[in-house]
């Protein structure tokens, strides 16, 4: 983790990363996965196979754009992805006792692997944060998983990043 010597422009995704790895496999159902992003206060999650290795990610967005329930963005503010709002009645904070507004509707057989985005970001323990963040800007993503193999041994959020900027010493 970061210490007050360790000089920014050093860091690497291993001083960075959170190591409690929250996952799911990939025949999770989609409900069951819903009631698991919304207990555990979590947006995305990483998905792995059989032999724990990293094969996708999944997120609310994935759940939204799964249902059908519109992403839209606001007509009178056009600056940036980050502002898309996802419409979801009743699914305050994410609260656990929100998860009964949240039903996933369909079939009981549709699983992660259905809804998942199979295209994986990740980076290895050993990379610079400034490419880590690099990477996470064009991309897009929020999320950026730090893997050793094909094992996801960390993760990097954009909350993450902005504590490194917060905690770099001011110049006058």
């Amino acid at each position: 983790m970061l210490t007050a010597t360790s000089p920014t422009s050093q860091l690497t995704a291993k001083d960075l990363m959170t190591t409690r790895i929250l996952a799911v496999p990939t025949d999770m159902p989609v409900e069951q996965l819903a009631e698991f992003l919304v207990s555990h206060n979590i947006s995305g999650v990483p998905v792995v196979n059989e032999d724990e290795a990293l094969v996708g990610v999944v997120s609310l967005t994935d759940l939204a754009r799964h249902e059908g329930i519109p992403l839209h963005r606001n007509s009178s503010d056009d600056r940036h992805d980050f502002y898309l709002r996802l419409e979801i009645d009743g699914l305050s904070d994410y609260g656990i006792e929100d998860v009964d507004s949240f039903r996933i509707g369909g079939s009981p057989d549709i699983t992660v692997a259905d809804i998942m985005t199979p295209t994986i970001f990740n980076v290895h323990e050993g990379t610079p944060i400034q490419t880590v963040a690099d990477y996470m800007l064009r991309g897009r993503i929020h999320r950026q998983f730090v893997t050793r193999g094909d094992q996801v041994v960390g993760v990097i959020t954009a909350m993450d990043l902005l504590r490194v900027i917060r905690d770099l010493p001011l110049e006058l």
